[in-house]
Parts: C-alpha cells; structure tokens; sequence
C-alpha cells in the first residue's frame, strides 16, 4: 500500500508537471497583447497638435505592427493638465502632451522663466533636445515617475486685452491695466514689473473675467492660445514675447518600461520625429495664428526690438532674482547660465 501510494503521488506530480510546460509553451505561442496608451492634451479636436498626435499615433502604431496605439483625449476631456499630470504619475493616465504642471514641482517654474529666449533660434538651444533646460526638466520629470518623450514649442506668449493698449512696449509705465494671469508665481511677477495689475483667476474664470470687465486682459498665453479661447474677447494682441511656451510629451515611467524594446524604441522614434516636425513649423504658425486674430478684429501692436529688449532687461532684473530663489538659486542659476553660454 506504502508503495503504490507512492507510486501515485509520483504520477500526479508528473501530471501536474506536464500541465504546468504544456501552459507554457502555450502562453509562449501567444500573441503579444496589444498596448493601448490614453494620451491626453489641451487642445481641441482638429487643431494642429490634435493633427500632430494623430500622425504620431499612425508612425507608432505602424512601427509596432499595431501592437501599441494611441486613444487620444482631447480638450482637457481627462481633466486639466495639473491634474493630469498628476495622475500620469501615479499611472492612472498613461501618456500627455502638456505644458508642465508648477504646482506638482515648483522647480519647474525655470522651463516658463520669461525673457529666458528671446528669438526661436534661442529657444531650440535652450529648450531643444539635449538643451540645458530641457535636461533639468527632464530630470525633474523623472523624480514624479514620469518619462520625457519630447518637447513640442507652441508660440511666444503675448498679452490679449479687450481694450485699447496702453504704452505697450514701455515696461516702466504704469498702465493702469488689469490682466488676468495663471496663479504661477513668475506669471504674477511678470505683469506687475511691465506696469500691469497681474490678478490671479484660474483658467476656467479667465473669459467670463474679461467679458464682465473683472479684468480688462489676459497674460500668460500666445496668440494660437488667445484666438482659441479668447478671440471674441481680444480687441488688442501684444506680441510682447512673454514666455516661451513648450509642451511636453511625458508617459509614466512604468509603462513605458512595460512596453517591449521594440516598442519602445518605436515610440521614441516617432516621438522624435514629432518634436522635429514642431521645431519646423511652430513659428510659421505663430504668424497665422496672429493673423487669424487680426482676421477676427484685433488689433495687433507691433513693438520695436529695443522695446522687446528693454522688456527683457526690466524682467531679467527685477523678476529672475525672486524666481531663480524661490526655486533654489544655486540649482536654477548653474541651469540658466548655463542655458546663456
């Protein structure tokens, strides 16, 4: 009995081994299940990054064979991009093209440092890939699990007012004009050391403020921005060069790693090539998305280069010591000098 007990236990052990390689050599034969990445942006459908997102949907999906594809979420539809960043970190988003967000690291405030640029050839050396401030920002991604793809450049940024413009290129005169700026610190500073009443407001009050008169103008956006959320409230646009406005393509850091080389390496390719397309056209577009404002009945002020460098000196001054600061001088200073060389 001792025996053929024994002798039982062996044939189900054997069994169960048999079993366990016949699952394995089953999964083996498998197909890879496909990936598909919730990709949020700003924008609405249609416009030019929705187009750009498609396109490099088509080259990763593509590339991959369609194992990995993107399911676009357009128009802030996953929520707002501080939100959403937030949730790309812990991975309840997968993928954004965004700006950055300062409330979820106030570091990141050095990639919206007003004046850092001054002309495009400036801002792909600054903010390009390998760039100095584009590696800080990159790093900063990371410590939030988060993987920097790429860059995408959006415009200059301007100021928007329902109102006749006042000495717009005389930083030093008070104009008795109350802007409505995004509730960042450096937004806040810029207004006030240009002669404005910088008034925090989250985005979601910013028309109603201006169309109620609350505040007679908006800062802290560019014309593509202003003509697709302000443009029937935008008497003036000042090209003032306010800030460089970049987004980033980030995904979360563990499922990006999920992913197969080859995919990966599929969606850093396309990814590339996205930036790389962008760094071509977006100028281009900041001259017609000004044009599609005029077009619709604003009147665009045209400030000299002295006035844009007087602007420049004011706010490298006045406004840079108190950021550079509040962010950390010693960590922020190397970057930005750096940035200058």
């Amino acid at each position: 009995m001792k025996l053929t007990g024994k002798f039982t236990h062996n044939m189900k052990l054997k069994k169960t081994a048999q079993a366990l390689l016949l699952a394995a050599a089953t999964l083996s034969v498998l197909p890879a299940t496909a990936a598909t990445l919730k990709i949020s942006h700003v924008r609405p459908q249609g416009t030019v990054i929705d187009n750009d997102i498609k396109r490099m949907g088509e080259e990763i999906n593509t590339a991959t064979d369609g194992d990995v594809k993107l399911r676009i979420y357009a128009a802030n539809a996953l929520g707002d991009y501080t939100l959403v960043q937030e949730r790309i970190s812990v991975g309840a988003i997968d993928m954004a093209v965004q700006p950055a967000s300062t409330a979820t690291d106030r570091r990141m405030q050095l990639g919206l440092l007003p004046y850092l640029a001054t002309n495009w050839e400036e801002a792909q050396k600054i903010y390009g890939d390998g760039a100095p401030v584009r590696e800080a920002m990159e790093e900063l991604f990371t410590h939030q699990d988060i993987t920097l793809l790429a860059a995408y450049p959006v415009y200059f940024g301007g100021i928007s007012l329902n109102r006749d413009a006042v000495e717009p290129g005389q930083p030093d005169v008070s104009k008795g004009i109350k802007l409505r700026v995004p509730p960042i610190k450096s937004f806040q500073l810029l207004a006030d050391n240009v002669g404005y009443i910088g008034s925090p407001l989250p985005f979601s009050e910013a028309f109603t403020a201006v169309q109620t008169g609350v505040v007679d103008g908006v800062i802290g956006s560019g014309a593509e921005g202003y003509y697709a959320s302000f443009r029937d409230v935008t008497k003036t646009y000042i090209p003032l060069n306010t800030h460089f406005e970049i987004w980033y393509l980030m995904i979360n850091s563990e499922r990006f790693h999920d992913l197969s080389d080859k995919e990966q390496a599929a969606l850093k390719a396309a990814a590339a090539n996205f930036e790389q397309r962008r760094w071509q056209q977006a100028e281009q577009d900041q001259i017609a998305n000004e044009k599609k404002l005029a077009d619709n009945g604003a009147q665009i002020i045209q400030v000299t280069p002295q006035q844009l460098a007087q602007t420049s000196d004011k706010v490298r001054r006045t406004v840079w010591p108190e950021i550079l600061n509040d962010i950390g001088a010693e960590w922020s200073q190397a970057i930005v000098d750096k940035a200058l060389n």
